[in-house]
């Protein structure tokens, strides 16, 4: 896998407490596997950053909705808008593969939110919104709708929405010509397994569901369907180890950049798992599930060299570097652990060759 070229990490964080300014920007080392600070760029509670398809942009969300900067060719951040959501501050976000639109989680009010990007990256207009209705169980944390999740599917016919508190992914028709989401169908959940998030690998043939409160990955099979997709479970494996801490709540998950693998990190637990996929059956094979020594590991960055990955540790204010041995099944601390007060997720991100 070819590495060559600069490289940074870009961190969201909490700033309410006056600790941290939003975003910390890191230069990343690939063949030491650890970021070095560089500054930090504001941004109002900044609990989820991701960097648009093409590489050119980072968007945050904040306090005001989501804020969108241009990625300099020397991995400094230029701000280019700001748009809000009309609705309760998210907790995801992600791009299209065309980058045309942006996706917005709402944890809080349970909402999707849809919104034009520009062509030069900026964020536009709201083109659509829907908020979930209904009642989960009585479980505390799952009673009434939490959005967690929002992706579109690799064909572009669909929006598929995670939602933690009603136990259920709902699929909405969505395309150019009509610019609305219309629920179609749903992947409905075990009670109180709380779906947090989900991947589609590459090729749009398999998907990914994480579940925070049952601490398990359920693999599906996703073809393309006229007026719904064709969605059929094929595996359910445990995101946790033989020696788990019984209130863990799986809390983050990455591939890495081949898709031959991927990881989940454990809070609770303080854990990650690494899995080796099989890229024809979609099929995980866990390799092993060893401390993060930090504390909620609520995002993974995977090194573009697939050898070293990085916990985002909320909890502690720490991040933790760790290489990679998958014939050993084996995570071995590589760095000493940097400060990085209430971090939330992390982007790794290209900017020159």
């Amino acid at each position: 896998m070819a590495t060559k070229g600069k490289y940074m990490a870009y961190v969201g964080s909490y700033s309410y407490n006056g600790k941290a300014k939003g975003i910390t920007v890191f230069d990343v080392d690939v063949e030491k596997g650890i970021f070095v600070e560089r500054c930090e760029v504001e941004v109002d509670n900044s609990s989820y950053v991701i960097a648009s398809s093409d590489g050119k942009t980072l968007y945050s969300i904040a306090d005001e909705g989501v804020v969108a900067f241009r990625i300099l060719s020397n991995g400094s951040l230029s701000r280019l808008s700001s748009a809000k959501i009309n609705g309760m501050r998210g907790c995801h976000l992600s791009t299209d593969a065309a980058d045309r639109y942006i996706f917005v989680s709402g944890f809080h009010d349970g909402k999707a939110t849809v919104l034009h990007l520009r062509k030069d990256g900026g964020v536009g207009m709201i083109v659509d919104g829907v908020f979930h209705k209904g009642l989960g169980s009585v479980a505390e944390r799952n009673f009434r709708p939490h959005v967690t999740c929002c992706r579109r599917t690799p064909d572009n016919k669909y929006v598929m929405a995670a939602d933690s508190g009603l136990d259920q992914v709902k699929i909405y028709r969505f395309s150019e010509k009509d610019e609305h989401l219309v629920q179609v169908d749903a992947i409905r959940c075990e009670m109180e397994s709380a779906p947090r998030c989900f991947r589609f690998s590459s090729d749009g043939k398999f998907i990914y569901l994480m579940y925070e409160q049952k601490n398990i990955i359920d693999v599906y099979t996703y073809e393309s369907g006229d007026r719904v997709p064709v969605i059929e479970k094929i595996q359910t494996i445990s995101t946790l180890g033989k020696k788990a801490n019984q209130r863990s709540a799986a809390c983050s998950m990455r591939f890495s950049n081949d898709e031959k693998h991927m990881f989940c990190g454990n809070a609770g637990d303080e854990t990650v798992s690494v899995y080796s996929r099989d890229p024809e059956t979609g099929l995980l094979t866990q390799l092993c599930c060893l401390p993060i020594s930090g504390e909620y590991p609520k995002d993974i960055a995977v090194f573009p060299d697939d050898k070293h990955i990085a916990s985002i540790n909320h909890e502690s204010g720490t991040i933790t570097f760790f290489k990679v041995d998958y014939e050993k099944g084996l995570l071995v601390m590589s760095a000493n652990e940097i400060r990085c007060n209430e971090p939330n997720s992390c982007a790794i991100v290209k900017v020159s060759d």
